[in-house]
């Protein structure tokens, strides 16, 4: 068993630097790396080659101390960030900071150490003033190639082997200068070689604007000013979270869910167990007890299970503001090396899916004792669909991929949103339809709202989306989606939402449906991405009739399912209830 993240921290024993820094010009300096890391994301989504990060914003930027820990950071995958600050501590463990010098630039895809696979490469740079390492900065984006054994995803690997080429915290540049050894061996190793290296220099880019721009507030402001500001940043983010954990609810909870299989063993459902346990000093979230043993490419480098761990407790803690390294420190993660929760080489580790599924096991079990702050389960995955193949309009190689949304759980504050990004990644975007059309052979013949996929409630889960998709020429349809065999869960008494779901060539006698696959698609083939809707809250019987109309109006619920689930009759041309029937009904279901 192994504790992931720092000892408790009693917040009598922080220091503060306030006798050598004053809050004001600490909130300058914060202000001045947040609009920094901004800047960075900015001059990636310009630079990058690849729709995943300038439409989807796939990256996490981050700007941190000299130990690592995040001091700003610009929102896009949010689990991103966390698992940079992991990655840049295992390769100081492995380096030491006295091979990194002013101008270099470091790549970093070993999944043990980045924190998630290998297509997920973790690009820093150190920031020197003078000879003196005061920091890094360090971006990370999705690239779509480095020799994994399939094009596009790998689903079904048993090995680290099989699923790319590995660079443990290499020199990409040295001194400001490029390393051609190293750009050779990806240009000789990668199907896209040409958006592989775009990418990776638009991650170049990112970096380089951090360093510049952090040196400038050193010089501005002296740089034991700055370092003094990192320190009180941090430790002001640990006195808000332990504030707020103050005032939650105290015990121990504990709830599990299944992935849909591990893309090997099919008919296997990989269980995620977890207990929470809330005290007066810290949250532990341990995931004792969860699957071990699993062949197929779903288990989790341990720096991924720490990063999704502390997107739920900042969401729970503080929300309201930035991601810094203080943040975390009341927060304690426990894995069992081996097991799904904390892979270990030659561990398959190429499908994360499990760690965007298990944000919302936490929160199942927190649920149990805090239901008034923790919502329904949301529609519980990205449900992304890849593409690729060679278009015919230009004879070139294409790939695009787009996550979709789903339906938020209903919570004590109010209905679910209908069809936004899932938890994991809000700082995301969906493909565009018309970026779609325009870069590969996809025609999207239709995409909107599901209805009834919302679990009823007092307070309604929000719906998925679907989008239906008509190929043009073949092409390898790749789908995620982990979440199919299991329904979003409901609280205090609601019903569960509707679950995600692919479905190939819908109405016709080729129709087949599934979840997690590859699949070798003709010109003419039609596939529907749909997407699951949040948990209710609450008791439906007690949601007032009124909503319910107006949902029926809106094509959310249905004229059936509002009298089926919510005892409530719509009529079906004026959109108003009948007060008779209504009563009859909710009198006869109570």
């Amino acid at each position: 068993m192994t504790s992931t993240t720092t000892e408790p921290v009693t917040t009598d024993s922080i220091t503060t630097d306030s006798d050598t820094i004053d809050s004001i010009t600490t909130e300058i300096i914060r202000h001045g790396l947040l609009a920094s890391a901004e800047e960075m994301a900015r001059n990636l989504c310009r630079t990058a080659y690849n729709t995943v990060v300038y439409e989807i914003h796939d990256y996490g930027i981050g700007l941190h101390d000299a130990a690592g820990d995040v001091v700003a950071d610009a929102p896009g995958i949010a689990v991103f960030t966390r698992g940079n600050d992991h990655g840049i501590k295992e390769a100081i463990d492995f380096l030491g900071t006295d091979k990194m010098n002013p101008g270099d630039v470091f790549l970093l895809n070993f999944p043990y150490w980045s924190s998630a696979h290998t297509l997920d490469p973790l690009m820093f740079a150190p920031i020197h003033v003078g000879t003196q390492l005061i920091g890094f900065a360090s971006c990370r984006i999705h690239v779509l190639d480095l020799k994994q054994k399939d094009p596009g995803y790998v689903l079904d690997s048993t090995d680290m082997s099989q699923e790319g080429i590995f660079f443990p915290a290499t020199k990409l540049y040295r001194a400001g200068e490029p390393n051609e050894d190293v750009f050779n061996i990806i240009k000789f190793n990668s199907r896209l070689p040409e958006r592989t290296i775009g990418d990776m220099q638009a991650q170049v880019s990112a970096c380089v604007t951090g360093v510049r721009r952090t040196q400038e507030i050193a010089a501005k402001y002296g740089t034991e000013t700055l370092l003094a500001a990192m320190r009180a940043i941090n430790d002001h983010g640990e006195r808000l979270a332990r504030l707020a954990l103050a005032k939650m609810p105290k015990g121990t909870w504990t709830a599990h869910d299944f992935v849909d299989s591990d893309g090997v063993d099919l008919d296997r459902m990989i269980k995620m167990n977890v207990t929470v346990t809330v005290t007066d000093e810290e949250m532990v979230i341990d995931w004792t007890g969860s699957e071990r043993d699993v062949r197929g490419p779903i288990n989790l480098p341990v720096g991924q299970t720490e990063a999704f761990c502390s997107l739920i407790f900042k969401a729970l803690t503080t929300p309201e503001t930035s991601v810094v390294a203080g943040n975390f420190r009341p927060l304690r993660v426990v894995t069992e090396r081996g097991s799904v929760m904390h892979a270990v080489p030659p561990m398959p580790t190429f499908t994360l899916w499990t760690a965007l599924i298990g944000g919302e096991v936490v929160l199942k079990a927190l649920a149990q004792g805090m239901p008034d702050v923790v919502p329904a389960c949301s529609g519980g995955d990205v449900c992304s669909m890849m593409g690729l193949g060679v278009n015919p309009r230009n004879g070139e190689n294409w790939l695009e991929a787009t996550n979709e949304a789903v339906g938020f759980g209903g919570h004590a504050g109010g209905d679910g949103a209908d069809g936004i990004m899932h938890l994991s990644e809000p700082g995301c975007r969906n493909n565009p339809v018309e970026v779609l059309e325009t870069k590969s052979p996809m025609f999207i013949e239709s995409y909107g709202y599901r209805p009834d996929t919302g679990g009823a409630g007092r307070h309604r889960g929000g719906v998925g989306v679907s989008r239906v998709y008509r190929f043009t020429a073949p092409t390898t349809g790749i789908c995620l989606v982990y979440k199919t065999k299991t329904k979003p869960w409901a609280v205090l008494g609601g019903l569960e939402g509707d679950n995600n779901h692919v479905v190939l060539n819908p109405g016709t006698p080729r129709e087949v449906v599934q979840g997690g696959s590859y699949n070798h698609l003709e010109t003419g083939d039609v596939l529907a991405n749909n997407t699951g809707g949040g948990g209710g809250y609450g008791n439906p019987l007690e949601r007032e009739p009124e909503l319910i109309a107006r949902d029926v109006r809106n094509g959310f619920v249905s004229v059936a399912a509002a009298e089926r689930d919510y005892g409530v009759v719509v009529d079906a041309h004026t959109f108003t209830v009948d007060v008779d029937a209504t009563a009859r009904l909710r009198t006869a279901g109570a």
